[in-house]
C-alpha cells in the first residue's frame, strides 16, 4: 500500500497541512519540525507527488543550472554540490554548458524559463542590462556576478589575489603579471581591480596581461608576453590558464618556479596532481552550489529576492612559487 501524506504527519506527530509545506514551502516550517518531518517520509518511504504539486503551486520542482564551460574541472563539483542539495529539497536540476559564448547562454536562458521554476547562472557572460531583462521571466541566483537587484553566491576571489600578492611579496617578487580571463569575466575584473591595489599598497608592479580565454591554450598563448613583460611572478585567472602559461613558458626553456612564480584560481584537481603542484586559491564551490541552491528556493517560493552570500577564499602554497632571484630573462 502506497505511503501518504497522513501516514507522514502520523508518524511525525504534526498535521497534515504542516507535511504539506514542508514539501511545498519549506521556508515557511520551522527548521526542526521540517528536519523532523523529512526524516519520517524518508524512513517510510514517502515521495510527494510531483504532478499534483505541480498543479496546485504551479510550480514544476525543476530547476535550471547554466555553466560557461562544464570541461573547466571550476564547475564539476559546483554541479554536483548543487544537484544533491536541490534532490534534499526535493528539486530536479536541468544543466546546460554555453561554451563561453553569451548568445548561446540567452538563447538557453528563453529556452529553460519555460520548463523551470528558476535558474542558476554562474559565472555569466551576459551584460547585467541582458540578464536584469531575463529575470523579469524568471526566478535568477547569480553566482561570481553582481546583478542589480538579483540574489548572488559571491566567492571573495579579490581576497585571494589580495593574498597571492602579499605571498609574492613576501618571496621578493617586485614585478607581477596578471593574466586577465574573458572581458566580461566578474571574477576577472575582482582579480584584476584587487591585485592592482594590493602591488600599489607594497609599492609593486601588477599589470595585466590579456584578455586572455580560460584555457590551457590561452596561458600558453600567454607565455611570450609574460617574458616580455619582465615579471617574475603571475597570477593566473584561473587553473587552466595558470598550467597553460607553465606549459608555454617549458616549451621556451624557462622553469617554474626557477624563472617565474605562478599561482592559479580555483584549486582544481589537477592543480594538486600537476608538476609542479600549483600554488592557487581555494574556491568555496561546493559551498556555492548548495548555497545558490538554497537562495533559489527561497526566491521561487516567496517571490522575494533573498539577497547576497559571501564566501572566504584561501590562498594553498604548493610548489609553484618560490623566492625571486632576478628578473626575468627576455626572449
Amino acid at each position: 500500500m502506497a505511503v501518504t501524506i497522513r501516514d507522514v504527519a502520523r508518524e511525525s506527530g504534526v498535521h497534515v497541512s504542516t507535511v504539506s509545506r514542508t514539501f511545498s514551502a519549506p521556508h515557511l516550517v520551522h527548521a526542526r519540525t521540517r528536519t523532523r518531518v523529512l526524516a519520517a517520509a524518508d524512513a517510510l518511504g514517502y515521495r510527494p507527488n510531483r504532478a499534483a504539486r505541480a498543479l496546485s503551486t504551479r510550480r514544476t520542482g525543476n530547476l535550471g543550472l547554466i555553466v560557461a564551460d562544464i570541461a573547466n574541472p571550476f564547475f564539476p563539483p559546483l554541479i554536483k554540490s548543487a544537484q544533491a542539495q536541490a534532490r534534499t529539497r526535493d528539486y530536479h536540476v536541468f544543466v546546460a554548458d554555453t561554451d563561453e559564448r553569451a548568445e548561446v547562454e540567452e538563447e538557453l536562458i528563453r529556452s529553460m524559463a519555460k520548463q523551470v521554476d528558476g535558474a542558476l547562472l554562474v559565472a555569466p557572460r551576459l551584460s547585467n542590462r541582458v540578464i536584469e531583462e531575463l529575470g523579469r521571466d524568471v526566478p535568477f541566483v547569480v553566482v561570481n556576478r553582481r546583478v542589480r537587484g538579483l540574489p548572488a553566491v559571491l566567492m571573495d576571489v579579490a581576497s585571494g589575489a589580495r593574498q597571492t600578492v602579499d605571498h609574492l611579496v613576501g618571496l621578493g617578487h617586485r614585478d607581477i603579471a596578471v593574466l586577465t580571463g574573458p572581458r566580461a569575466s566578474w571574477t576577472s575584473q575582482e582579480i584584476g581591480r584587487a591585485a592592482r591595489e594590493r602591488a600599489a599598497e607594497h609599492g609593486v608592479r601588477a599589470y595585466e596581461v590579456g584578455p586572455n580565454p580560460p584555457t590551457e591554450e590561452g596561458g600558453s598563448s600567454a607565455a611570450g608576453s609574460v617574458v616580455a613583460s619582465g615579471a617574475t611572478a603571475a597570477l593566473a585567472y584561473n587553473d587552466l590558464v595558470a598550467l597553460g602559461l607553465v606549459r608555454g613558458l617549458e616549451e621556451s626553456g624557462r622553469s617554474v618556479p626557477r624563472d617565474l612564480s605562478v599561482v592559479g584560481v580555483d584549486n582544481t584537481r589537477i592543480a594538486r596532481h600537476c608538476r609542479p603542484a600549483l600554488t592557487t586559491v581555494d574556491m568555496p564551490v561546493a559551498a556555492a552550489g548548495r548555497g545558490a541552491i538554497d537562495l533559489l528556493i527561497q526566491a521561487v517560493t516567496t517571490g522575494e529576492p533573498p539577497g547576497t552570500v559571501s564566501l572566504d577564499t584561501e590562498l594553498v602554497v604548493r610548489d609553484s612559487t618560490a623566492p625571486a632571484l632576478t628578473p626575468f630573462p627576455g626572449p
